[in-house]
């Protein structure tokens, strides 16, 4: 059980892993907790593990690092290989992906400290969204409102990576789909009073909702599934995730990021959404284990 690391993240990831660890200790599996930052790679090696279950979030455990030193060490891992966590976790460059493959996605612009954020925003419109590209639970995030707030959004994000996109705001319906092995799981529809989703309305608020079913006639969330089943597998990802999107006013997706490692703590989605489909919070942590492989030909494992 890989959890904790060096990441923004850690102290979630923390979490996800105690669960985790409980859970499959529960399900007769000889597991222990192995955390990166306080032991190097060759404690890993000497403790011979037979797989490994990422519960890492953001750098260094979800952005293809740990998983490269699993591959060398031919120790099976679950989740998405080399390339697919590192693409997902580069916002800027899964967009790029999308964009060419046909996949709605936000319009967004990179941006530098010499940017002329306000021709940006005159180009994106305002709302828009401002994020740092390699983070996750929405740490470093803003929604811009008025031009004045923009130069404060970016270095808010710029404290925590080099690469900062802003991002049109969609305003609609927010939806997140699990991924399990090759199948979605049911849609949640997340509602908060907040300015959106933010880590506070993830981790810490009581009035944030979930709503599943999602709302959607059946048809229509099995459109939403399979898009975001083709959204995950055009970024090579593959064993479990999410995939997170807005639908606008006229009911078109528009998809937002893949979490090759989602939460698995006590007000993650996976598990709701697992819960939903039947299938417990263990069950569900040994099924992910069970999926857990080493790529072939070389780290890109697409399916």
């Amino acid at each position: 059980m890989l959890t904790g690391g060096r990441s923004a993240e850690r102290a979630v990831s923390l979490k996800s892993g105690a669960m985790v660890l409980a859970a499959l200790k529960k399900k007769g599996v000889d597991a222990h907790s192995f955390d990166p930052k306080e032991k190097g790679l060759d404690a890993l090696v000497k403790g011979r593990f037979d797989r490994a279950f990422i519960a890492l979030h953001g750098r260094y455990g979800e952005d293809g690092t740990i998983q490269g030193a699993l591959e060398l060490i031919g120790v099976p891992y679950t989740g998405s290989g080399v390339l697919a966590s590192a693409l997902a976790m580069d916002k800027w460059r899964a967009k790029l992906v999308w964009q060419a493959s046909g996949i709605p996605t936000p319009h967004c612009e990179l941006l530098a400290r010499e940017s002329d954020l306000h021709a940006v925003a005159m180009r994106l419109g305002l709302p828009l969204m401002v994020k740092p590209v390699n983070e996750g639970s929405s740490i470093g995030m803003t929604k811009v409102k008025g031009a004045r707030e923009f130069p404060e959004a970016y270095a808010l994000a710029a404290n925590y990576d080099r690469a900062v996109i802003a991002e049109a705001f969609i305003d609609g319906v927010e939806l997140t789909v699990a991924i399990l092995g090759d199948a979605p799981l049911p849609a949640i529809k997340l509602e908060t009073p907040r300015e959106f989703y933010d880590y506070e309305a993830k981790y810490v608020a009581d009035d944030t909702r979930y709503l599943i079913p999602c709302g959607l006639p059946p048809d229509a969330e099995r459109i939403i599934q399979d898009e975001a089943l083709r959204a995950f597998r055009m970024l090579a990802c593959s064993g479990w995730g999410r995939v997170d999107l807005m639908l606008d006013r006229s009911g078109k997706p528009y998809f937002l990021e893949v979490n090759t490692s989602p939460g698995m703590t006590e007000h993650s989605l996976v598990p709701m959404a697992a819960r939903h489909a039947g299938v417990s919070f263990e069950d569900l942590c040994l099924k992910i284990l069970e999926l857990a492989r080493v790529a072939e030909h070389g780290g890109a494992r697409v399916g």
